[in-house]
């Protein structure tokens, strides 16, 4: 068992040193087009830079990795959609110009902080909800999984651009996704109607004349607790939420009979973010993995990043409609 944990260890080691070695600050901020799109499977400094650009501009790829996968494609089809473009999922030459016009650096350096460092951290996560519940607060593991949601990427590619990096000293300076300075000073967009579309595994937010302000990947509903279909409203709207576990639910692995509390964090069930809709027991909120949004079941709610569920939340407002639809068809709180 130790070989082969030492052998796993090893191969990541390498995989990530050798993905170093091509994504670096110039590599990234160089990146352009080309017909030939880079890997689904490797990251590549072309899809860094597309990921920024999307997230930049509220069309969420959820967690930023460096790889040409399916978030990302459906981020380019509702950035398509709200342009005009005929892209559809696919990275164009036309959308790249589009794209692209934001010139700002794709990545910033940040300087680590005392406030960085000391966190307080919850190194072991219990895996089962039952053993979460004498917990405080379910907190960050450790200063990688911090810094990687502050930066909206994940811990691999944290890892990778940073490859000599311990991340265990103030004054360390890094290279990470320059998602933060741009929201500073912007212009507050209003959302006046959300829909989710529970087959395509999105979340789209309109503006009060029909513009598509935002876009989400999501993880919507499960077999256990069907997401709802029709229309609902949003009636709150909470940062740093606990979880109640309603036994009614029944949800797989959870033996108790009795409901319980699991108290706020970015590893709470629900994450770091809750709006609440007038349908008891459903929400959009945050997620404590964020790699599995759109790629894993929800609880019957609506899953979203944290920083997604957190930007969300600042541009809506109680009493705002939440359109539940299923393209195939069209052509303290709970999970």
């Amino acid at each position: 068992m130790y070989r082969t944990l030492l052998a796993l260890v090893l191969a990541l080691t390498i995989s990530v040193a050798d993905a170093a070695g091509l994504l670096n600050t110039q590599a990234v901020e160089s990146a352009a087009f080309t017909e030939k799109l880079p890997s689904k499977e490797v990251e590549s400094p072309l899809t860094v830079k597309v990921e920024v650009l999307l997230d930049r501009a509220h069309f969420s790829p959820g967690e930023i990795d460096g790889k040409l996968g399916e978030n990302v494609e459906k981020a380019i089809t509702a950035y398509s959609e709200a342009h005009g473009l005929t892209a559809g999922g696919n990275l164009t030459g036309e959308l790249w110009a589009m794209l692209s016009a934001d010139t700002r650096p794709v990545l910033t350096a940040y300087v680590l902080t005392e406030n960085d460092l000391k966190g307080p951290f919850l190194k072991k996560i219990p895996a089962k909800l039952e053993d979460m519940k004498g917990l405080k607060a379910i907190r960050y593991r450790n200063v990688r999984e911090a810094l990687a949601e502050k930066f909206h990427m994940s811990e691999r590619l944290l890892a990778v651009l940073n490859p000599q990096s311990k991340f265990n000293r103030a004054g360390e300076k890094i290279v990470a996704p320059n998602v933060i300075a741009h929201e500073t000073g912007e212009t507050k967009r209003s959302v006046a109607k959300i829909e989710v579309d529970k087959q395509r595994q999105t979340v789209k937010a309109y503006s009060q004349s029909g513009d598509l302000l935002a876009f989400y990947p999501a993880t919507v509903g499960s077999e256990e607790k069907p997401t709802p279909d029709g229309t609902l409203k949003i009636i709150s709207i909470d940062a740093n939420p606990t979880y109640r576990y309603n036994p009614e639910y029944k949800f797989r692995g959870v033996k108790s009979k009795k409901a319980f509390v699991i108290g706020p964090g970015p590893n709470n069930p629900v994450g770091n973010e809750w709006i609440g809709l007038s349908k008891e027991g459903y929400g959009i909120h945050g997620t404590p993995e964020p790699s599995k949004v759109s790629k894993a079941e929800s609880h019957g709610c609506i899953r979203l990043t944290n920083w997604d569920a957190v930007q969300l939340a600042s541009m809506v407002k109680k009493g705002v409609p939440v359109e539940f639809e299923n393209s195939q068809a069209k052509g303290s709180h709970q999970l």
